[in-house]
């Protein structure tokens, strides 16, 4: 079975629903975002950095996965399927499909901040103050921040290197480390690039489908499915 590694962003899960730092105009409540997902906000005023991610993960309870979620789900039928994601929530899990990294963290989980591999499931969309870890330290969100080194690579850059095909699709490939992962496929690898912005792809046999996920994964389907 040929392994197939999707890179995935905002793009993703926009057709869900779910605003993107960028859908906010670069604010929230008057408040520059960068400001409330930085390690010096939590240092300054973690409840309202909490406040902001219980709004956020608040949406992500209601929204639904979408179309493409769905359709790179179904695809486990024919190749070895890994995501790497830039995304922070869970819509590629809810729709079925399992072998998620998350290079960004997760919202639905928590962590502790006197021990970074004390990582918590969320049951509920509210993290608050006084909420602890087992080591009695407040519990923060499971993101990366601005700021903050991305732990994950490593691990992304191998299921990257293994990769037979590459999809990349609803990222801009403008945030670094994460957009330098398509310089790390093997040489001719087929590569889909499925974004209405067309995001560059300095790239052999690269293909681009000028749509949004969910139309962009109904006719990609159809070219991997020659390819399985």
């Amino acid at each position: 079975m040929k392994k197939l590694v999707i890179l995935s962003g905002a793009g993703m899960s926009q057709e869900s629903g779910l605003k993107t730092f960028r859908d906010m105009g670069g604010l929230w409540e008057s408040y520059d975002v960068t400001e409330v997902a930085t390690p010096e906000a939590w240092e300054r005023d973690p409840q309202l950095v909490l406040r902001f991610y219980n709004q956020r993960r608040k949406q992500l309870y209601e929204v639904e996965p979408n179309a493409g979620h769905l359709s790179i789900a179904e695809l486990e039928k024919w190749f070895d399927v890994h995501i790497v994601t830039q995304n922070v929530d869970n819509l590629h899990e809810r729709a079925g499909s399992s072998k998620v990294l998350h290079l960004h963290g997760e919202l639905m989980k928590a962590r502790s901040t006197v021990d970074s591999f004390l990582v918590y499931e969320l049951e509920h969309w509210a993290l608050d103050m006084g909420d602890i870890c087992e080591k009695g330290s407040q519990l923060r969100p499971h993101i990366v921040w601005f700021g903050e080194g991305v732990t994950e690579m490593p691990k992304a850059l191998k299921i990257v290197e293994q990769a037979d095909i590459l999809l990349v699709i609803g990222t801009s490939l403008a945030v670094y480390p994460a957009a330098g992962l398509v310089n790390y496929v093997k040489s001719g690898t087929p590569i889909f690039v499925i974004d209405p912005n067309r995001p560059e792809v300095f790239q052999q046999n690269v293909t681009y489908i000028e749509e949004k996920a969910g139309k962009g994964m109904e006719l990609v389907k159809e070219k991997l499915e020659k390819l399985k």
